[in-house]
């Protein structure tokens, strides 16, 4: 079974740790920070714990067996012995450029990269690497460990070996997986970040509340979450630097970050994980904005 390397101890790395770990793969989790690791171990332990009461059906599983396939380490040089590489940091382009010569370089040749990213070509990241015919888009959706479906994204120099790779390596863990061409922000994101920026746009304009256009969307178009509650989840400084790369990639105003937005991340109001966005949360359970 492939030993997994995950790059990125935020919410979305450390909701492909869990799962690859729940699923039996033994993980390599890096991260720069000593805290985040820490945070991580005590999420999917918890995460674990309650999984069966969250997902009726849900095996009950020991959370310290699946912590325990889990190598918290702020130490990239135990990359070295991974079989599959799934990068989950930030998705500021200063963050990520620099971050692939090191990946390169301690990963062994043959190993594949998945790059989660929600906005961020594939192609262009494949160009910081020598084994750009064996880097894919892995688009992971929040959380990772639940979302039944990844959006997988083809770079212009990605084999059919790496794609059957990843295909086989999400079978496994009961992912299905759609897979597209590449272009910032592929399909879910060049959709979502609209649909999200124009919400924002409503609420700054005072046309509705936060409560009334999230529940517009799941009483009249059946949404599962309104567009501001999902914002709320994806992190407003996620949602605001795809909105960037959008911006920045094509050139078109539509993607210009509401300015309500930026404000609210300036102020550190990032969503669930600092506990208030455009609406308040409280022991992870919504509270109308």
């Amino acid at each position: 079974m492939d030993r997994i390397g995950v790059v990125g101890a935020g919410t979305m790395g450390r909701g492909v740790a869990q799962l690859f770990a729940e699923h039996g793969h033994e993980v390599v989790l890096v991260d720069v920070a000593e805290h985040a690791l820490s945070s991580a171990r005590d999420e999917i332990a918890r995460n674990v714990r309650f999984a069966p009461l969250v997902r009726p059906g849900t095996p009950a599983r020991d959370p310290a067996e699946v912590t325990g396939r889990i190598d918290f380490t702020v130490e990239p040089e135990r990359l070295g012995r991974v079989d599959f590489l799934i990068e989950n940091v930030t998705e500021d382009w200063e963050v990520k450029r620099p971050l692939y010569g090191g990946l390169d370089t301690v990963c062994r040749p043959g190993v594949p990269f998945g790059v989660n990213t929600s906005a961020i070509p594939i192609t262009r990241v494949a160009a910081l690497t020598g084994r750009a015919d064996r880097v894919i888009g892995m688009h992971f959706m929040n959380p990772a460990h639940l979302k039944p479906t990844v959006e997988l994204i083809r770079g212009h120099h990605t084999s059919d070996g790496t794609v059957s790779r990843t295909r086989s390596l999400l079978d496994g863990v009961g992912k299905g997986h759609v897979l597209v061409e590449d272009s910032s922000g592929f399909v879910t994101n060049r959709v979502a970040m609209l649909t999200i920026n124009e919400a924002v746009f409503l609420l700054h304009e005072g046309v509705s509340t936060a409560a009334d256009v999230d529940r517009l969307f799941k009483e009249c178009f059946g949404h599962a979450m309104g567009p501001l509650e999902t914002a709320d989840l994806i992190g407003l400084d996620t949602v605001l630097l795809s909105l960037k790369v959008l911006c920045d990639h094509f050139g078109d105003p539509k993607y210009r970050p509401c300015p309500l937005l930026t404000r609210l991340v300036d102020a550190g109001l990032h969503g669930r994980k600092t506990g208030q966005g455009f609406h308040s949360y409280e022991s992870g359970e919504r509270r109308n904005g």
